[in-house]
């Protein structure tokens, strides 16, 4: 660097470019060590579905609702509503940790593959009448109350087999 600067500039002179910076090789972070069977369950696909007693029957996979409302989602920023949906959603989880279904939806060997069906109501009303049929027939959910607003944003069941469940939801709109 032969030339000067001015005295103002002096500190732009030692930074190096972008180009000259010296970028670290990613590594991504550790993981738990992983048996020869775990690791060969990453690279196959798993069956669908399996009748372990533990949670759905064959065929039946579990399934997470989460219900958003149509009048926030044309009004407000889309990443606040889905941030609603997630607070629901992980509420729900959260709150039913110990539910035998939640642990298997839970599981090492099912945390990739997790499902979920977001769908979606008018506004507040139909929200809110949706939570009392699901409270009625006994089915666990969270219905997300935004604060300080005090209002309902969207709700979320916690994870089922999807055939308990369905009946509840054919009705409303997948949210697109």
């Amino acid at each position: 660097m032969g030339t000067l600067l001015p005295a103002r500039f002096a500190s732009c002179a030692r930074r190096p470019y972008p180009t000259q910076l010296r970028r670290r090789p990613f590594r991504p972070p550790p993981t738990r060590s992983m048996s020869v069977s775990q690791e060969s369950a990453l690279r196959e696909p798993a069956p669908a579905s399996t009748d372990d007693g533990d949670g759905p029957a064959k065929g039946d996979v579990m399934v997470q609702y989460v219900v958003l409302r149509r009048d926030l989602i044309d009004t407000w920023p889309l990443g606040s509503v889905v941030t609603q949906g997630c607070h629901a959603a992980v509420a729900a989880v959260w709150s039913h940790r110990q539910h035998p279904d939640v642990l298997v939806y839970c599981s090492d060997d099912k945390l990739d593959s997790m499902h979920k069906v977001t769908l979606e109501v008018k506004g507040e009303t139909q929200l809110r009448n949706l939570s009392e049929k699901l409270k009625s027939e006994g089915v666990d959910h969270k219905l997300w109350i935004e604060q300080p607003e005090n209002f309902p944003t969207c709700l979320a069941t916690r994870p089922y087999p999807k055939s308990q469940l369905a009946s509840f939801f054919k009705k409303l709109k997948l949210c697109k």
